[in-house]
């Protein structure tokens, strides 16, 4: 399954956010913990080299927290400022503005050794599309200042929102990168939503997600559907089996595989398979080889 999505918008976000760049301080890129590398655009390290950087673990209440303590350290060590969040329950948003003066203590100091008028730290809030950006924002705000919505691309255009005196944000529209080189990319953003669903296949994206979780994590299939791991199935023969455990048929008694395969997506999305992490950091896939 070859996914590749880079509509015409993602051109001119990059080129915004290109052109933004200068009026900011620090650069915040949310990620989704479920798939912390992934999710996060290898476009951003170029364009916010010389940038304090800030990344944002969103929808960690959703991932596995033993090896989200792994790629903390893993970011860590490339010198992001780390920090886990629930955009929805605003769980870890309170650390952000903290954080960012943090980052920002030495210049902030300097500037003010030399007389210079404080200005409200700036930040760009980056991030590929459906990661929460805009939840991420209103519950920092602490009302709804931008549009929100559980498909990719419901920000449109850049908007700057002040979070009280010392701190404005400027938020972009979600971006992803041209092209894909590792085909299991494209498969994880559209496990989790990344990608709109309306230009997969569905039902074969639900049987990428199947062979992933018998692969790696075959328990989950056990413990939310009752398929035996010892019993050796075809990931297609797997997804009938929940189509009819949940009754998902038809005229005749045939089993509704398109139903079924949102069924099981949007179960995934919403946690319900469990704390899931589709990945761990790449030492340590090394050192398991």
């Amino acid at each position: 399954m070859n996914i590749q999505w880079y509509p015409g918008h993602m051109t001119k976000t990059k080129r915004m956010i290109l052109e933004n760049l200068k009026l900011v301080d620090i650069v915040i890129e949310l990620v989704d913990a479920r798939i912390p590398l992934s999710s996060k655009n290898p476009d951003i390290d170029g364009f916010a080299k010389n940038k304090h950087r800030m990344l944002v673990m969103n929808k960690s209440d959703l991932a596995n927290s033993e090896i989200t303590k792994q790629w903390i350290s893993y970011f860590e060590k490339q010198n992001f400022t780390v920090i886990l969040v629930n955009s929805i329950n605003g769980k870890g948003i309170a650390e952000i503005s903290t954080a960012a003066k943090e980052l920002m203590k030495e210049k902030l100091a300097h500037d003010l050794a030399r007389g210079r008028i404080f200005r409200p730290i700036r930040a760009m809030v980056v991030g590929i599309p459906n990661v929460g950006k805009s939840t991420f924002i209103n519950k920092l705000v602490g009302k709804a200042s931008t549009k929100t919505g559980d498909r990719p691309g419901v920000t449109k255009g850049k908007q700057w929102i002040k979070i009280k005196k010392d701190l404005e944000l400027l938020d972009t529209p979600g971006i992803l990168w041209p092209k894909f080189e590792d085909i299991d990319v494209g498969l994880k953003l559209g496990f989790t939503g990344a990608i709109k669903d309306d230009v997969l296949d569905q039902q074969t994206l639900a049987i990428e997600l199947i062979r992933h979780l018998q692969t790696h994590l075959p328990e989950t299939l056990q413990n939310r559907y009752g398929i035996d791991p010892e019993v050796q199935q075809a990931a297609e023969d797997v997804l009938k089996s929940i189509g009819q455990r949940r009754g998902c048929l038809v005229t005749g008694g045939v089993i509704d595989t398109m139903r079924t395969s949102q069924i099981l997506l949007d179960e995934f999305r919403g946690g319900k398979l469990g704390f899931i992490t589709l990945e761990k950091p790449p030492t340590l896939l090394q050192q398991s080889d």
